[in-house]
């Protein structure tokens, strides 16, 4: 069936809550360059700031969906908007670190409202054949948003180093947080032409409201037969018993409860997420500096808008189980070979380097001065150590840029093919099993369990992430998430299943465990 222009539009609406998803959590990358030292964070409150949107995410997900169920998917998509514009209203006037993460923790709720409400509506307008094209807008627009918020860094950054008067070293990280009001209140602006969810309408009785909206998007005739599917699907689902949680730990469902748990939690403790959040910071570790580690991150964010087309077009011709057995080959070795460049690299601060540093005391630094270091580690401390926390924060890109001696190409290539493989495997294909390997009985409860477990991981990671470089260095911690890679290549090479080409009853059989 030919894609309907209008739904396709809604649906492109509706998702640009997952636009405004990937555009808030590539901003912060570079927020946090210039936030951090200015609220002088320690290394729990920098991932604090980073990861509290995503525990409250967490919880959002948990109740959205019902709470819509009661009152409507449009209006907790409008309340969507509205936390969206003033989460980054709030965050951009932040006067502490407090009213900063408070902040934040509003957008949190935003995204994991969006996260699980925005597809479910798109689904319950799309027609059967066309409901995979248009949810998978939701991911597109997800990575587009990362792409665009690594655009508007780089920008803002470059227009900062250009002297732009209307930019300070106080005020550029507000710009970057500030801007985010722009989509915001446009996606509020646009929900009010959507229309409500039919599906909804008919559960709260509301059939000739459901039928003239389905009307209205698909015509009388496919309007009809979509009307009585709607119906005969919500009397199904009244004569269903509450499934309990307990149920999805029976021995009949124990191994697609394993391997969806295992993709689920390996999807996020191989650091995809510390690798986004924190990409400047990442970058700036290879002493390209603070100007060309901004500009990293924008041709990071592009591959992966690059790889999330070509996982769309290869994942029902390739199947999901090459797909991610390629993809997490690939990103156990690149991950290696960052931490394999991270353990190469020495540094030292020569006299006539600490001469033309900028900014800080340099008669603090003679008693270091020619001395070289084997780890970044050493290096930090004695470096925080005789400038003080808040003054080396500020200047660690040129610190870093100064004092490293390493190969940043083969770091620059291990996070770029880390981003291509997780685009095209564990990223988008994720969900695609998900919602196959589950009965249609469980497969909501299952679903909602793996994805709470998987925002759990990715806010831990998320936390953990600047402690782990501070704490561990840049090679042990590439490392550790390059081992957690190679295992999950190998668990998954034994225990994952084929789902393309089966319909979900041959799933069931093959799978189920009886």
């Amino acid at each position: 069936m030919k894609l309907n222009a209008q739904s396709f539009w809604i649906a492109f609406i509706v998702s640009l809550g997952g636009f405004l998803f990937g555009f808030d959590a590539g901003i912060i990358s570079g927020v946090m360059e210039y936030a951090g030292p200015e609220f002088n964070l320690n290394d729990a409150q920098s991932g604090w700031v980073v990861s509290s949107p995503s525990f409250v995410a967490m919880f959002a997900m948990l109740i959205s969906g019902r709470w819509s169920d009661i009152v409507g998917r449009k209006k907790i998509l409008l309340l969507v908007g509205l936390f969206y514009a003033l989460s980054a209203f709030l965050s951009a006037y932040a006067t502490s670190y407090e009213m900063l993460y408070l902040a934040r923790m509003l957008g949190g709720f935003a995204f994991g409202a969006a996260l699980v409400l925005a597809p479910t509506y798109i689904a319950e307008i799309s027609t059967a054949e066309n409901r995979g094209k248009l949810v998978s807008v939701q991911q597109l627009n997800i990575v587009l948003g990362f792409f665009a918020a690594f655009l508007s860094n780089y920008y803002l950054n470059d227009a900062f180093k250009s002297g732009y008067s209307f930019l300070t070293e106080n005020n550029i990280w507000r710009w970057m947080l500030g801007i985010e009001m722009m989509p915001a209140f446009l996606y509020f602006i646009l929900l009010f032409f959507v229309p409500k969810s039919p599906r909804w309408l008919f559960g709260q009785g509301r059939n000739e409201e459901g039928k003239a909206v389905l009307e209205r998007l698909h015509g009388a005739e496919i309007a009809k037969k979509e009307g009585q599917a709607i119906m005969a699907s919500i009397q199904a689902d009244k004569n269903k018993e509450k499934v309990q949680i307990g149920e999805l730990f029976k021995p009949a469902l124990r191994f697609i409860l394993l391997v969806g748990l295992t993709i689920g939690i390996l999807q996020q403790v191989t650091g995809i997420n510390a690798i986004y959040f924190y990409a400047t910071s990442i970058f700036k570790q290879t002493g390209i500096g603070t100007d060309a580690a901004f500009s990293s991150g924008v041709l990071l964010s592009g591959t992966s808008v690059i790889f999330t087309l070509v996982a769309m077009y290869l994942i029902d011709r390739m199947g999901r189980r090459p797909l991610l057995l390629i993809g997490i080959g690939g990103i156990a070795l690149s991950l290696l070979l960052c931490a394999y460049s991270f353990k190469q690299a020495t540094y030292q601060l020569t006299t006539d380097d600490i001469t033309q540093l900028e900014g800080v005391d340099k008669s603090a630094l003679s008693a270091i001065a020619d001395k070289i270091y084997a780890n970044d580690v050493d290096f930090k401390n004695d470096m925080k150590a005789a400038l003080g926390n808040q003054t080396y924060k500020k200047q660690e890109g040129a610190i870093i840029e100064a004092a490293v001696s390493m190969n940043a190409t083969l770091v620059l290539l291990g996070i770029l093919g880390f981003v291509a493989c997780f685009a095209f495997s564990l990223g988008p294909v994720m969900w695609v099993m998900l919602s196959e390997m589950y009965p249609n009985k469980y497969r909501g409860l299952a679903i909602g369990f793996i994805g709470f477990i998987n925002s759990f991981s990715s806010w831990v990671i998320q936390q953990i992430f600047p402690w782990e470089l501070s704490t561990l260095g840049n090679a042990l911690t590439f490392f550790i998430f390059g081992f957690i890679a190679l295992a999950g290549f190998f668990i998954f090479l034994k225990i994952l299943p084929e789902t393309k080409g089966k319909s979900l009853e041959q799933i069931e059989r093959e799978l189920v465990r009886n």
